[in-house]
Parts: C-alpha cells; structure tokens; sequence
C-alpha cells in the first residue's frame, strides 16, 4: 500500500466518522428541550453568548482575537462523540491560535457512565489535568462505554495513571459542586435546544454539517467575517 492511499483512508475513514456522528447527534429521545430555544435555533436566530460560554466553561483552545468560537456540548460515554473526537483534535491543531475550541458536559441519562466520567474529567481539571483526562476517556471508550456497571473503578484507575493527588480527586470527584458543575452545563445545552450529543455551535449558530469539509467551510466563513 502506497503512503498516499494510506493517507487517503484515513482521511476517507475521518470523513466516514464525522457524517456518522453529526447524523447521530439528535437521536436521543430521553432529552426534554426548551421550546422557545428550539424554536430560535430554527429560525437561525445565534444561541445566547452569556449561556453558551459561560466564566468557568472549559476551553481547551483560545483564540486571542476571540473572533471565532467552537462550542461542543459532548457526552463522554457516546459513540458518536468519540467518532468526533480525532476531527475536533485536528481542527484544534489546524486553527491553533485562531479559533477557541469550548467543551461543555452534557451526559445523557441512559448512559450510565456518562455523568460519572464527567465528573472524573471535572475533577482532574482541579489539578490542571482536564485534557489528559477528556483525551483518556475518549481513547479508552470501548472498554467501559455502553455498558450497564458502573466504571468507577476505572475512572480511579485512570486518575492514578495520570499521576493526581489521589485524596484530592476523590474529595473532588464526590463532592456535590463537582455534580453540580456538570448538571450547569446540561442544563444549558437543555436552555439552548440540544437534544443529543454531539451537538456544535459556531459563534453561536448550529451549523448543518455533513462532512469534515463542511465543518471546516463554517469555520473559515466566520474567520472571513
């Protein structure tokens, strides 16, 4: 096999992910929405800046000029979302300095791991591993996603892996902020209309992708603006 059909599988597998994703985004029926939201998003009408991003929402890319904003509402246990995963890391690297990349919780309620693993992620932020750890579940979904036990045992283990205070995350994984947190940022993607995950804003609009080049093409309109 040459290096450029090697590529181009990749890229054609990438692009496969992504459509899979994106269609897949409002299929959970066991989400109730905000009408009135619904309704705006239909019309076009951008998604309030003051609940999309709020102070303490994670970003794990900033832009300077603050120009272009990506905003994910994701739920670590969705298959969907880790097919998204490897395209938003590329986007990240291709836009680095140019566009802030936003990761918001929104765990559905049918998957069991899903506010646990949140919780994990929130909790190693405490100690300046919130990456680490979002990439560590992502990475490691297939082994604990989908699945009707509880992970917990997983989740301390990738903690210890990534070298935290042990004593720290647990008092920070258990305490009712830390759920409290994440029940804030589900409760506004419910504000805004999300109904599955992952669900994206580009300053504030809900684009209609299909593709990665679809993606990529609302980010460069908006840069162009």
């Amino acid at each position: 096999m040459t290096k450029n059909l090697k590529i181009s599988l990749a890229l054609f597998v990438i692009a496969v992910a992504v459509v899979a994703a994106l269609l897949a985004a409002n299929r959970t029926p066991d989400v109730s929405t905000d009408a009135s939201a619904q309704a705006d998003a239909g019309q076009g009408k951008a998604a309030p800046a003051s609940v999309l991003v709020r102070p303490d929402s994670h970003r794990l890319s900033t832009a300077k000029d603050g120009k272009v904003t990506v905003v994910e509402f994701l739920d670590l246990e969705c298959e969907s979302c880790r097919a998204a995963f490897p395209v938003v890391e590329q986007l990240r690297e291709e836009y680095a300095g140019r566009v802030t990349f936003v990761m918001r919780y929104f765990p559905i309620p049918s998957h069991k791991n899903a506010e646990l693993a949140a919780r994990a992620v929130e909790a190693a932020s405490k100690q300046g591993k919130l990456e680490a750890m979002y990439q560590k579940m992502y990475e490691t979904q297939e082994s604990w996603g989908d699945q009707q036990v509880s992970h917990e045992e997983t989740f301390r283990g990738f903690a210890k892996e990534l070298g935290l205070d042990m004593k720290k995350f647990e008092a920070d994984w258990k305490d009712p902020a830390t759920a409290k947190r994440v029940a804030k940022d589900r409760k506004d993607g419910l504000a805004l209309g999300v109904q599955g995950t992952p669900t994206f804003f580009i300053n504030g609009q809900r684009p209609q992708i299909q593709s990665e080049a679809d993606f990529k093409a609302a980010i460069e309109a908006e840069l162009a603006k």
